[in-house]
């Protein structure tokens, strides 16, 4: 990533990204599916009420492996590898395997007191309850999947995942069909087949890393690096633990609006989800780009890869954008909800999709800063962008009724992209001078 084209290199890179994360929503989309059609609408909504607080935990994880990302490119820059990414390996393996399976147990017995504080609607708790208790035991596989992939995504390796979720999709949709449909397991059967897809996935970026790239995980922590890893997934960590909390709080601010619009709105948000991911992974591109470049001491052509990038980011967006509003009410009458939900769906599109754009730069940006080490401003701003879109939602609530989560969201990008521009502008005052 040091060398040739830019834009080749970002689309290389970021293109399995993409795919992989499509084919990891599956795992979301097939329980979501297969429960939806075979069990009914309040099983779908009961998947979905527990999206929230099991991001909680998968969001902690992911912050905290991109530090370790973050670092792995960095170091793969400067010119270590084998041994150093090893032990970089190990290191996080062992700490965040650990410690997230205990708290994965945990998690599973207080699934009722979570869900209950949430207020879940009554007619779907105790499903809820079943599906998530279950969910929470798969976090280990989570974690170690998650570092695996962080480290060869840092040496700019982004097929791994790819190939790992391919695997673990179809073991997926094939226990999916086999426990909701002939065994009649509803919906703690989605989750056990989520659970082991989750474990071949990470068994297969075990051996995968073992046998290609010669990574051999070991038995000691390294301190050194578990410090540099954790300074910079620490800020991540917390701003997503944050951002999930603020999302439990806005699963509660969605409750009040009935079965319904929870159905709807959790629907249109795996849609979403999977409809965003080129824009997600293109951040990513950008942020292991740049950290690459800031090792390699090529600062300029981190820069040079920003701007590539956010063009890039802009079509995307925009096209995105048109595409959602063509057809995601479809998409999510495709999970077997009722019109009534389906057309809730379809006018939450129409109202955030204009934002696209806004929100491809702003991560575009975020990105770069991130890259660059800047991990707690962007930290920062992303929990104050949550504290925008939750006091928004709370406050327009009589007015605007369940539309103000759309809009509320599109406003919290729209300060991001203000503040993150800000900060990019002040850290290269000084070259943007000279280069005037």
């Amino acid at each position: 990533m040091t060398q040739g084209n830019l834009a080749g290199v970002l689309i290389r890179f970021s293109i399995p990204l993409v795919l992989s994360g499509i084919l990891q929503q599956m795992y979301a989309w097939a329980d979501a599916f297969i429960v939806g059609n075979l069990v009914g609408e309040d099983a779908l909504a009961a998947i979905g009420a527990t999206t929230a607080l099991s991001n909680l935990f998968v969001m902690v994880i992911t912050g905290l492996t991109l530090g370790v990302s973050i670092l792995a490119a960095r170091m793969y820059g400067g010119g270590e590898r084998g041994e150093s990414m090893s032990r970089l390996l190990t290191t996080f393996v062992l700490v965040l395997g650990g410690v997230f399976a205990v708290v994965g147990v945990a998690g599973s017995l207080l699934t009722g007191t979570m869900l209950e504080l949430i207020h879940t609607p009554g007619d779907i708790l105790s499903m809820s309850k079943r599906y998530l208790g279950i969910i929470l035991l798969g976090l280990p596989f989570v974690a170690i999947y998650n570092v695996y992939a962080a480290v060869l995504r840092g040496m700019g390796e982004s097929r791994a995942p790819l190939y790992a979720v391919l695997v673990a999709c179809l073991v997926n949709v094939g226990l999916d069909l086999v426990l909701v449909g002939p065994m009649k397991m509803g919906v703690q059967g989605a989750a056990a087949a989520t659970v082991a897809a989750q474990g071949m996935m990470t068994l297969f970026m075990v051996v995968y890393a073992l046998k290609g790239k010669g990574l051999r995980p070991g038995r000691k922590v390294d301190r050194a690096l578990l410090k540099e890893g954790a300074l910079l997934g620490m800020p991540m960590a917390i701003q997503s633990s944050i951002s999930s909390l603020g999302s439990v709080t806005l699963q509660n601010f969605m409750n009040g609006f009935g079965s319904a619009t929870v159905a709807a709105i959790t629907t249109a948000y795996r849609v979403d989800t999977v409809i965003m991911l080129p824009v997600t992974n293109l951040s990513a591109g950008i942020s292991t780009v740049t950290a690459q470049n800031m090792g390699a001491q090529k600062p300029q052509r981190a820069r040079r890869g920003l701007l590539v990038g956010a063009g890039i980011m802009t079509a995307v967006a925009v096209s995105l954008g048109i595409l959602v509003v063509s057809i995601g009410g479809d998409l999510i009458a495709m999970f077997g909800v009722t019109r009534q939900s389906a057309d809730i769906g379809r006018t939450f599109f129409r109202n955030i999709a204009v934002f696209y754009p806004v929100y491809g730069l702003a991560m575009s940006l975020r990105g770069y800063l991130e890259g660059t080490g800047d991990v707690f401003f962007s930290s920062a701003m992303g929990i104050g962008a949550l504290g925008l879109r939750i006091f928004l939602s709370y406050a327009l609530a009589e007015a605007a009724g369940w539309q103000i989560i759309a809009w509320a969201e599109a406003a919290s990008w729209c300060a991001m992209l203000g503040l993150f521009l800000l900060r990019f502008l002040w850290k290269n005052r000084n070259v943007l001078r000279r280069e005037r």
